[in-house]
């Protein structure tokens, strides 16, 4: 398939970020950005073969910008001292599985000790999330389906989560910051849990804060990953 298919679907969020102790990280103080942890990272994905170029750096602002096959091998990837994080169109699922959920289980062999949150939205056709926060001693949950529709799937203990947090459904009711209200009652297609999974991240969110940049990476992805999205967003039909 020529790299000059054009790509259909889009991509809102599609990032993983894994916070090491401590995680009183405020990205107001982050150390400066390191390149080559980026890479590394990036290259350690198992949807990435290998970083075959380093693009340069690209504002933490925007995710990456595809019109085309060959655009969806550029994977944006941050290294700021305890903080790492990547965006990789790789992340987006169709619904036939989810590639944010088995990222996240790889990543937990290798940061056992790590907070590890992930957000995915994507238009393909519909928009579908997948949504999850892992914690160090093993409280999680993970949030996955098509929005205001049914089946959406919801594992683990969102409740539990919270908790951990130190925070209860009275401080979401309270919280002016919030864009978005969220309610664990209600059903799990109307919840949207990329904002709860932001609460998770708090100060240490790097995602679409200005002045901020990270590594964008050109690489070539897996050929299991290369044809999952191909499928999901809708190349070559």
């Amino acid at each position: 398939m020529s790299s000059a298919e054009m790509v259909r679907g889009s991509m809102v969020h599609g990032n993983l970020t894994v916070i090491q102790p401590p995680f009183t990280s405020d990205t107001a103080g982050f150390p400066v950005h390191d390149p080559g942890r980026a890479a590394a990272f990036a290259a350690s994905l198992s949807s990435v073969d290998a970083v075959l170029e380093d693009l340069g750096p690209r504002s933490a602002v925007n995710p990456p910008v595809f019109s085309t096959l060959a655009d969806l091998d550029i994977v944006h990837a941050g290294a700021w001292g305890n903080v790492l994080a990547v965006c990789d169109p790789a992340f987006v699922s169709d619904g036939g599985d989810n590639p944010l959920l088995g990222e996240a289980t790889a990543l937990r062999g290798r940061f056992p000790d790590a907070r590890i949150v992930g957000r995915v939205e994507t238009h393909c056709g519909a928009t579908r999330t997948e949504d999850l926060v892992w914690l160090p001693d093993g409280t999680m949950f993970h949030a996955a389906g098509w929005t205001g529709d049914e089946p959406f799937v919801v594992s683990g203990d969102p409740a539990a989560v919270l908790a951990a947090l130190g925070m209860t459904q009275k401080d979401l009711d309270n919280n002016d910051d919030l864009v978005t209200f969220i309610d664990l009652d209600d059903d799990p297609n109307l919840i949207e849990w990329g904002v709860f999974a932001g609460l998770a991240l708090g100060a240490a969110d790097p995602w679409g804060v200005p002045g901020l940049n990270l590594s964008a990476l050109r690489v070539r992805h897996t050929e299991s990953a290369t044809a999952d999205m191909e499928d999901t967003y809708f190349i070559g039909r």
